[in-house]
């Protein structure tokens, strides 16, 4: 589909495997559950509508904006999502395991428990985001950043290298930081 606006449809539990959107708009769109594996979505954007638990492994995700969408277990395994904007989702419970992630940003996103198992993260951006109990096993971050972040309980913190973040969210998750380069924080006592 080219140049479309979709309004309020309801696709959930369809299976739209390998579909094409292209230089779009889809407003309110219930994708939620929907098969979306390699699908290519390009020049679009998304505002609001529920997306939670649709499969969209291996799709490519090119120059599009999401902005308050409801991601809440959705897979993006092994998919490519470049240039994109992601504002104010829930993208809690998401998994994006072996992808490529270049020029993302995350601005306002609620990212509990996220999964970013052996992706590649370039140039990625998370501002003000909640990444409470994150998966970060093997993930690769290159010229990435972090500003004003919930880190609490994230998983395998030293691969955080690589990402750059300003010295007050740096002393705000010292220990975090600190497991993650094996320091051992003694009690007071």
């Amino acid at each position: 589909m080219r140049e479309r606006h979709l309004l309020a449809f309801d696709l959930s539990g369809r299976d739209a495997t390998s579909l094409q959107l292209l230089e779009s708009r889809v407003e309110g769109v219930d994708l939620s559950g929907a098969a979306l594996r390699g699908a290519t979505i390009r020049d679009t954007v998304v505002e609001g509508g529920d997306w939670a638990n649709a499969d969209a492994s291996e799709a490519a995700l090119t120059r599009i904006q999401m902005r308050s969408v409801r991601l809440t277990g959705s897979v993006f395994a092994q998919a490519k999502i470049r240039d994109a904007t992601f504002v104010e989702c829930r993208v809690d419970l998401a998994s994006f395991r072996f992808g490529e992630l270049e020029r993302v940003r995350f601005e306002n996103c609620r990212m509990e428990e996220v999964d970013f198992y052996e992706a590649r993260l370039s140039s990625v951006a998370f501002l003000s985001c909640d990444l409470t109990k994150a998966n970060l096993a093997k993930a690769r971050f290159v010229r990435s950043e972090m500003r004003d972040c919930e880190l609490d309980g994230i998983g395998d913190p030293e691969r955080l290298a690589g990402v750059a973040m300003p010295w007050v969210d740096i002393v705000r998750s010292a220990a975090v930081l600190a497991e993650g380069v094996g320091v051992h924080v003694l009690s007071e006592d």
